[in-house]
């Protein structure tokens, strides 16, 4: 009977500390921003979701599309539409990866670290391998995440641009992504 109840034991134990090896963020804020000679494009998105193993680096981030909100309506619409994004087939973006120097990272000491990112951006069913560089900053023992994420050629992804001729240039073919997160012990 000891021995059941000291097994028990080390598997909670265990368990309780491989969860506690993992931050994540249900409110994490990723902002997209196109800027072209017609027109600045900006859209805000406060539902996204993300985890960060701190024994492993790996990090995953995922955006629902639908939760991206615009400052006129008609883009919020066209964004999602089926020529565009097409949320309603592809409802989310994501990213899995890697923090490739998570040596350098010190989770439990103070201060702002540059992490290199490395992994799997999925827009559309399309995924493309992209590395960049993120800031961790740990203060009181909370962790934030800032980085911002270039996407190159949007309609190498399958996003489509305006097919009128008069707006056709409303779009840039790079989008900047700025992601920012405060994460939490899971």
């Amino acid at each position: 009977m000891k021995r059941i109840v000291l097994f028990a034991v080390v598997v909670l134990f265990a368990a309780t500390a491989t969860q506690a090896q993992k931050l994540i963020t249900r409110t994490g804020h990723a902002k997209i921003y196109s800027h072209t000679v017609a027109e600045d494009i900006e859209a805000n998105n406060y539902s996204v979701s993300g985890t960060i193993d701190k024994t492993t680096g790996d990090v995953v981030i995922s955006v629902p599309v639908q939760s991206f909100e615009f400052e006129k309506a008609a883009m919020q619409k066209h964004f999602n539409n089926k020529h565009f994004m097409n949320s309603k087939k592809y409802p989310k973006i994501t990213f899995k990866g890697k923090v490739i120097n998570l040596s350098t990272v010190k989770f439990t000491t103070d201060g702002t670290y540059k992490a290199t990112v490395t992994g799997d951006l999925t827009i559309r069913a399309v995924t493309k391998s992209i590395t960049e560089t993120a800031t961790i900053t740990v203060k009181d023992g909370k962790v934030s995440v800032d980085i911002v994420f270039t996407v190159k050629g949007i309609g190498s992804y399958g996003v489509g641009k305006p097919t009128s001729k008069k707006k056709e240039n409303n779009v840039a073919d790079d989008i900047v992504v700025t992601y920012k997160a405060s994460y939490d012990t899971k």
